[in-house]
């Protein structure tokens, strides 16, 4: 079954989780596309048999969560109902579902020496990932995984420990009625930073880290691994209200990127308005936002125009804010190029949505600004591996390299050069 680290975990045993991962890795990759299927039918069946564990460990969490003084929106991460339990289950059979990956050729070609050259998709190998407070990583990280053949470690936060014991269980379910080794998916549920420390070191073993949580998480593991990174940094998000924006459109697209679940890293936390629709769209938007219960922090011209809903004084340490909370930054820009510009300096490379009924601007935007995500005429929350298409996502990868934006199963693999030849030799 998955391996489940007891709490007080030895350091040293890091390394011999991960010596375990290393082989099942090989054995996940070999494994055909049909035992993979099998198993994530059956981790998804085990989540939905197993609703009434993972909901009472779930509100264990929470319980000792809220005890601690975590903020509402932090809480919200956390907690899980019957509609988010059936939401990870239809996300597993979703990646379920998708076509094959491994062994897929690519960009095959014969060269002038007559050698035929294709490109095979292969695991990564061993993938540990490390997060905070959203219990449905551990299902949507160890399914992606299984689909792309490759082991994973999981190494949530102790906010989540319970939760995650109990989903870690449903994924164990779904390897053994597959047949596949337990050690393919390995939850670690010692909340001891020093042990994360340790994994970061074992580069011999683990192929990548992808840290999920807030940035200090993100800061350290970058900072002390000798292991690649992809980063799902922040997620500093802008909507921009454009001159010729349909402003009914505009108030709903701003209210629900900001207010529809404030404490996830695709909500809004600066809205960006044009000047020449701002005495007319300001006032409208910041009473919408406080009947939201969210609250407005506005520049010099947003406090003037606001007409009465309540406006806190913005600093250049808004612009930068990425609240996970019922807070948004809000400012009037004088036009398209003001709004990439300020894009450009405060923004994570995470999300940027325009609100325009000109498709000259919205062709600019989406051309001109180069975060992982670019929407036109929709909300930032659709920046979700789910909503575009990818069953789930093992993180929003705001790392150019290898992948960028939402990662489902293909970002977790690479490809490998496929030669055959006749009897060539070279000379």
């Amino acid at each position: 079954m998955t391996a489940l680290a007891s709490p007080d975990t030895d350091i040293a045993d890091i390394a011999a989780l991960a010596r375990r991962a290393r082989a099942a890795a090989r054995v996940l990759a070999r494994a055909s596309a049909a035992q993979r299927t099998a198993a994530l039918t059956a981790m998804a069946a085990a989540v939905r048999a197993h609703e009434r564990d993972i909901l009472a460990a779930n509100a264990e969490d929470v319980a000792a969560a809220t005890a601690r003084g975590l903020s509402p929106a932090m809480v919200d991460r956390l907690r899980l109902d019957p509609k988010r339990i059936a939401g990870i289950a239809a996300a597993i059979d979703e990646v379920a579902g998708q076509p094959d990956l491994l062994g897929r050729l690519e960009r095959a070609e014969r060269r002038p020496s007559g050698l035929e050259v294709a490109r095979m998709r292969i695991p990564l190998g061993v993938v540990a990932i490390v997060y905070e407070s959203r219990p449905n990583v551990t299902t949507d990280a160890a399914a992606l995984c299984i689909k792309s053949g490759n082991a994973a470690i999981l190494r949530g936060g102790s906010e989540a420990l319970r939760s995650n014991a109990a989903l870690g269980r449903a994924v164990a379910a779904g390897l053994a009625a597959a047949g596949l080794p337990g050690d393919a998916v390995q939850v670690v549920p010692t909340p001891d930073r020093e042990a994360v420390r340790a994994m970061l070191q074992l580069d011999e073993l683990i192929d990548l880290v992808i840290p999920r949580g807030g940035e200090g998480l993100i800061r350290f593991v970058a900072e002390h691994s000798r292991i690649p990174v992809i980063k799902h940094y922040k997620g500093v998000c802008h909507v921009y209200v454009h001159a010729a924006a349909d402003l009914d459109m505009a108030e709903r697209i701003c209210v629900n990127a900001k207010a529809q679940r404030p404490g996830v890293c695709n909500a809004a936390e600066t809205i960006l308005v044009d000047r020449e629709v701002a005495a007319a769209f300001v006032p409208r938007l910041c009473a919408a936002l406080a009947e939201a219960g969210v609250e407005v922090r506005g520049d010099a011209d947003v406090q003037r125009l606001a007409g009465g809903a309540p406006v806190k004084p913005a600093t250049d340490d808004d612009w930068a804010a990425e609240y996970l909370d019922l807070i948004v930054a809000v400012r009037v820009v004088d036009d398209l190029d003001a709004a990439m510009d300020h894009i450009a300096r405060w923004g994570s490379d995470h999300t940027e949505a325009i609100v325009t009924a000109d498709p000259s601007a919205a062709e600019r935007f989406l051309r001109e600004v180069g975060s992982s995500t670019v929407v036109v005429n929709a909300s930032t929350r659709f920046a979700d591996g789910g909503e575009l298409g990818l069953g789930a996502e093992i993180g929003i990868s705001t790392t150019r390299l290898h992948a960028y934006g939402p990662m489902g199963a293909e970002g977790l693999t690479t490809t490998k050069f496929i030669v055959r030849g006749t009897g060539q030799i070279r000379t």
